[in-house]
């Protein structure tokens, strides 16, 4: 056995129980005139040092471990291999699919329990954000850490509008939307000349300068404390609350003559959602196909020989950096609504982490890939609340076996492929 493999895993396994100190918690205390060493209990401290063998033997073992679970799981990677289904064929596929199920989820949330819709809600707020961040990251191919900014322009907007104004939903709606596309296009402008990490940097920057200004400017924004009583959309002027709070409007139960229910309100909320996420997808497929689309996707491949086609490295950076923040706004104002409290610690960077996440995992570019992958992060840890202290764990091994084994996410997008024929 190569003795460099040896320092390798035994290095590795060091490193593990460094970074296992916390864990253990090992503190010296004073009790009286007696200095004791405290820690964490014995079954913590047996099971950081076993992590650290398991460490040690898979590192020192890697290349048989590794080249056995290649073999094992070859068939997930094998898609990638296959011929490409013919492009008119799978856009009919996709679109049969995404019709079934939006004409289910139109159906659904009248059959299951309310707080299986107010999931599905955040569950659509997600599918927004994770469309639109996909024609920054996915399209464009510009690497964005500060898109909950626009997230949070959006909610904000809405919220202050209400409380300062009394502006209603629909209204503040296309307002946050724009006025999170105006952050985008005022973000796009320094980093046009900007790639790669630099890039990253910059926009997590961003995001970062966003939250914090939110924190404390307290006497617009509340600071830390929040805005809280953000009002709920209402149908025509009929609110689903017990009692109509404003003067003028009517409330939903009494103009049908049915008994009050709070479900109302949140089945309106999920389908205000879905047909914003419809929307969002909709507009996003109809600028793939144009050309705005397909200059995105040349700048991701590569900026030089774009360039030299005669394509505009500014307008096609600021118009994904602005449609992508438009509908971030989109997804802000709707969360606004349906928390009816927000505060800077909603837009933390995690949630720009998981957006990306959802990008990644269902394949950039791919909507379809995206939709998928938002389920999954939002839902599957709601399935297992038990193992709530450890979501964060399973998560990062997840992205780290997608990113080994399929790299190119779970409905990666396909490429219309050209072939010449060969002259003899």
């Amino acid at each position: 056995m190569p003795a460099q493999n040896f320092k390798h895993a035994l290095f590795c396994a060091v490193i593990t129980l460094i970074i296992a100190y916390p864990i253990l918690g090992l503190n010296l205390e004073a009790q009286g005139i007696n200095v004791t060493l405290t820690g964490a209990d014995t079954f913590t401290i047996v099971s950081v040092f076993l992590a650290a063998v398991v460490v040690f033997l898979f590192q020192l073992f890697r290349d048989n471990i590794m080249g056995s679970l290649q073999g094992a799981l070859s068939g997930l990677s094998s898609g990638s291999q296959k011929e490409p289904m013919a492009e008119n064929k799978r856009a009919k596929i996709e679109s049969w699919v995404l019709t079934g199920i939006v004409v289910l989820a139109l159906f659904w949330p009248f059959f299951v329990s309310r707080g299986a819709v107010d999931l599905a809600t955040l569950v659509l707020i997600y599918v927004m954000l994770a469309l639109g961040l996909n024609v920054v990251v996915g399209l464009a191919g510009l690497l964005d850490l500060g898109y909950v900014a626009f997230y949070a322009v959006g909610a904000y907007t809405f919220a202050l509008l209400s409380q300062y104004t009394g502006i209603s939903f629909w209204v503040s709606l296309p307002l946050g939307a724009l006025l999170a596309a105006l952050f985008g296009l005022v973000l796009g402008f320094p980093v046009l000349r900007l790639r790669g990490d630099y890039l990253a940097i910059v926009t997590l920057g961003f995001g970062e300068i966003i939250r914090i200004l939110l924190n404390n400017w307290t006497s617009l924004t509340g600071g830390p404390n929040g805005i809280g009583g953000i009002p709920d959309p209402t149908l025509f002027g009929m609110e689903f609350g017990r009692r109509v709070k404003e003067e003028g409007n009517t409330s939903f139960h009494e103009t049908f003559g049915i008994a009050y229910s709070g479900e109302h309100k949140v089945i309106f909320l999920y389908l205000i959602a879905l047909v914003l996420a419809v929307f969002t997808a909709l507009v996003i497929r109809r600028f793939m196909r144009m050309p705005v689309g397909r200059a995105w996707e040349a700048l991701r491949e590569d900026e030089i020989a774009a360039r030299s086609l005669g394509l505009s490295r500014t307008a096609v950076k600021l118009s994904a950096f602005t449609i992508g923040a438009f509908f971030a706004g989109f997804a802000g104002t709707v969360f606004a609504s349906k928390q009816g409290f927000i505060s800077p610690e909603s837009f933390v960077f995690l949630e720009s982490a998981i957006i990306l996440a959802i990008v990644v995992l269902g394949g950039m570019g791919s909507q379809i890939g995206v939709v998928l992958a938002a389920i999954a992060v939002t839902i599957l840890p709601e399935l297992a609340r038990e193992f709530s202290e450890y979501r964060m764990l399973v998560f990062g091994a997840a992205m780290v076996l997608m990113m080994v084994w399929r790299p190119q996410g779970l409905m990666p997008m396909r490429r219309i492929h050209i072939e010449l024929n060969k002259q003899d």
